[in-house]
């Protein structure tokens, strides 16, 4: 079975400049824009926004 083009995988990088990254799908459909997310930052130490790439 292929996947979807409607969920696509998405990277999420952190704003904190620490190098940190997730990695997660998202519904084009609802989040037509760039997914920003706050997520927990293990190099910073604390929760920051995380910010799709693409």
């Amino acid at each position: 079975m292929a996947r979807s083009t409607a969920r696509p995988v998405v990277t999420l990088r952190s704003t904190a400049g620490t190098g940190v990254t997730y990695v997660t799908r998202k519904n084009r459909v609802n989040d037509p824009d760039r997914l920003v997310l706050r997520k927990y930052d293990a190099l910073a130490g604390r929760h920051v926004a995380f910010r799709e790439e693409r």
